[in-house]
């Protein structure tokens, strides 16, 4: 026992004032090495967390919103490109990212408490949640949309007219975003019954 409270006096001493013990390059290097590797892993952490596999690990995710988009053109195509849930939902920029990961910090907490942990609490959750992203994207102009839908290589002449009139109206004008018109794109819509705007 006397032992190890002289060990961890030595170590508490050395933690207390390194450089009574410690060159300053050893510091200093040490210091860069350890941010290094702190950054390396905090960012192979948020990464893992971007993923298709981490997003439906959970089953509120894997039995309702996953299999929604299986059948959309965001899912399968002709070209091949899949749209993954943080294409959509967590932002590219590295700031906005950080941001939108502590928002969802709240949504770990939902399900720990079981808050859509079936099917009948989802469905019953489900305009609150949806109307949350939709302020999201409309607060941001649909950014998520926008990178990889770009409005000035659209090519109006292959749209249909009223989707073409829509386009430019809302998009080149800057009348409304993506989410306007597009709330139902890969998800089924909650009930709207009551939705202001909504017919």
């Amino acid at each position: 026992m006397k032992r190890i409270k002289s060990l961890l006096s030595v170590f508490w001493r050395t933690f207390n004032s390194p450089s009574g013990y410690f060159s300053l390059g050893f510091l200093t290097v040490g210091g860069f090495i350890g941010g290094v590797l702190f950054w390396g892993g905090f960012n192979t952490a948020m990464e893992a967390t971007n993923t298709e596999r981490f997003c439906i690990s959970c089953h509120e995710m894997r039995a309702n919103v996953y299999e929604e988009i299986q059948p959309t053109i965001h899912f399968t195509n002709r070209s091949g490109v899949r749209a993954v849930c943080s294409d959509c939902h967590v932002p590219h920029d590295w700031t906005d990212k950080i941001a939108r990961k502590m928002q969802a910090s709240k949504e770990v907490w939902g399900k720990i408490f079981g808050v859509i942990d079936t099917r009948e609490k989802f469905l019953d959750h489900r305009l609150e949640m949806a109307s949350r992203e939709w302020r999201r994207f409309e607060a941001n102009d649909s950014l998520e949309c926008r990178n990889c839908h770009d409005e000035e290589a659209m090519d109006f002449t292959r749209q249909s007219s009223r989707a073409a009139a829509a386009h430019r109206r809302g998009l080149v004008n800057g009348d409304d975003t993506c989410i306007t018109c597009h709330k139902g794109i890969a998800h089924e819509l909650p009930d709207m019954a009551g939705v202001e705007g909504w017919e």
